[in-house]
């Protein structure tokens, strides 16, 4: 009776967290798009391409959505639950949009090819929040989790589009989409065991994509002291990276009990 009133106690503080960081976002003004959001430093043109290193830095998100999908429908990896495959699929498929939906973006900057980037990305995040409270919290809860998880990133895109469009742009929901979860699973893998001990993996998942953005912000400084990239084109390898690490996770972890996550080698 004990553990499971701890586990509840523990659960009411991830709802607590949640629930405080909503209702604070949720009483700010509207959050407009910032009016020089698409002028990034490195706008250099090559071979007829323009904004050249921000489309041709968004292709690592190709190749590594590729792999993880390929490698989720071949061969099972060992450090992955089965329960919960649709979440780890949707990752790795939303880093193939997000490469797309990105060289769309920069190749003409607007908020109109905003929309195209923020999609994939609003699933991306959203799929790795099933994955990570499926593994820690509960398997069953995170798969179906995912469902309600992706129509609130894909709403969160669109109100932000629609209302930029009415011209009263507010980013409010698509801001909670994006960090709230970067707030909550720090909490989750220090309060709840995972089936898989490794979890160094899952904080240099986070660390690197937290770097990524740090990167973004500092877009012109980069740029104006390195010349030859920018912070943004560093923010895509970066992130790109942070789906890798996700990836190599998959294949390295190990469960806490030999066998019995162990689905079957092959998946048709």
């Amino acid at each position: 009776m004990r553990g499971v009133d701890t586990r509840q106690a523990r659960l009411a503080i991830l709802l607590a967290v949640a629930a405080v960081s909503a209702i604070v976002v949720a009483f700010l003004e509207p959050i407009a798009q910032l009016p020089g959001y698409h002028v990034f430093a490195d706008q250099r043109r090559f071979w007829g391409i323009p904004n050249f290193w921000n489309v041709v830095s968004s292709l690592p998100f190709l190749a590594v959505g590729l792999a993880g999908t390929r490698q989720l429908l071949r061969q099972w990896p060992r450090g992955a639950l089965l329960s919960l495959r649709p979440a780890y699929l949707f990752f790795f498929i939303s880093m193939v949009l997000v490469a797309i939906g990105s060289t769309i973006y920069h190749l003409d900057p607007t908020h109109d090819t905003l929309v195209w980037d923020r999609l994939p990305i609003a699933v991306s995040f959203m799929a790795f929040f099933s994955v990570i409270v499926g593994e820690h919290i509960n398997p069953r809860f995170g798969g179906l989790l995912l469902w309600p998880l992706l129509a609130c990133g894909l709403v969160s895109v669109a109100y932000w589009y629609f209302t930029e469009a009415a011209g009263r742009g507010d980013l409010r929901l698509y801001i909670i989409v994006q960090y709230l979860p970067l707030a909550l699973i720090p909490l989750i893998i220090l309060l709840f065991p995972s089936e898989f001990p490794q979890v160094q993996w899952i904080w240099a998942v986070l660390g690197a994509y937290g770097a990524a953005k740090l990167l973004e912000l500092a877009d012109e400084p980069i740029f104006s002291v390195l010349q030859f990239v920018s912070g943004h084109t560093l923010k895509h390898l970066l992130a790109a990276l942070s789906a890798y690490l996700f990836l190599l996770a998959l294949k390295r972890r190990c469960p806490v009990t030999p066998g019995a996550l162990e689905p079957p080698s092959t998946v048709a």
